[in-house]
């Protein structure tokens, strides 16, 4: 039920997107969330560990094809981006270990995987639908989010992100 949800909203996100992607939009909650996940190597990962630096906080699933499809994009900006103070944290919602490193094992990523497979992060990030993106600022407040799949390498978007980093 849960996936077929996901599902569901990924095709329609997917489908807007296409028609025209929007910038980034301003991030609406109150309090940024907690990230405290581990990645496919065991290592721990928090959000706090990233201050000073953007982050780009990405939640997907290797079933969902807008999330596999903005992958190369999300990597292409973490290389463009690389040697400044910018992280991505990809943060792979309710699957087991094995299944997002056989995803991972697909495509070559610089940045680490994480899992929710309870899914009590994504929850509280306000993921309902996948793919889905947020950007925190390098003070750990969340900044922008997006909701579907998008080109995270194109100009303008990358020129916000560049903007939080000054």
């Amino acid at each position: 039920m849960v996936r077929r949800q996901f599902l569901l909203g990924s095709l329609a996100l997917a489908f807007a997107s296409r028609a025209g992607a929007d910038p980034l939009k301003p991030w609406t909650g109150i309090v940024t969330p907690a990230l405290d996940l581990k990645d496919l190597d065991g290592k721990q990962h928090k959000l706090a560990d990233y201050r000073g630096k953007v982050v780009l906080v990405n939640f997907w699933a290797s079933w969902c094809e807008p999330c596999r499809a903005e992958m190369p994009s999300i990597e292409r900006l973490r290389a463009a981006l690389a040697g400044r103070p910018f992280a991505v944290l990809a943060v792979n919602v309710g699957e087991s270990a094995p299944a997002a490193r056989k995803f991972a094992d697909t495509m070559r990523l610089g940045f680490p995987l994480l899992l929710d497979s309870e899914m009590r992060t994504s929850r509280e990030w306000g993921a309902r639908l996948l793919p889905a993106t947020f950007v925190v600022g390098p003070d750990g407040v969340a900044r922008y989010s997006f909701y579907g799949e998008l080109d995270w390498s194109a100009p303008d978007v990358r020129a916000q992100i560049e903007k939080l980093m000054r």
